[in-house]
């Protein structure tokens, strides 16, 4: 006998279409890339879709788009679209990540070291 829900499991394509409305790809003003952070701005309202507030609750804290498409067990593509439809209705926040700390020139460092020990 063959589960009835077999269908609908996590990587069933015909689920992850019915998931995004058949789209697939973000708009042009919607960039997000694996490592862009995204923050709650609201809670979840009852008629949402059940994946749009489950991205509502685990990002109340930071989470970066691979973190919110590891913790919901879907492709990123999914997440993107869902994550580009809760940034247009501006329940979510998304940033950009902490830079990497740029060093300085390494011959300002070796004349700052120089001066140093002059002193």
């Amino acid at each position: 006998m063959t589960d009835p829900g077999a269908d609908w499991e996590a990587g069933n394509p015909e689920r992850l279409y019915v998931i995004t409305r058949g789209r697939s790809g973000l708009t042009e003003r919607v960039v997000l890339d694996l490592v862009t952070l995204i923050v709650a701005k609201s809670r979840p309202q009852p008629a949402m879709q059940p994946e749009q507030a489950a991205i509502l609750r685990i990002c109340e804290s930071p989470l970066s788009v691979a973190e919110v498409s590891a913790h919901l067990n879907l492709p990123m593509s999914v997440v993107t679209v869902l994550i580009a439809d809760l940034l247009t209705e501006d329940r979510v926040e998304a940033r950009a990540p902490v830079p990497k700390a740029e060093l300085p020139d390494r011959a300002l460092i070796e004349a700052v070291m120089n001066g140093l020990q002059k002193l």
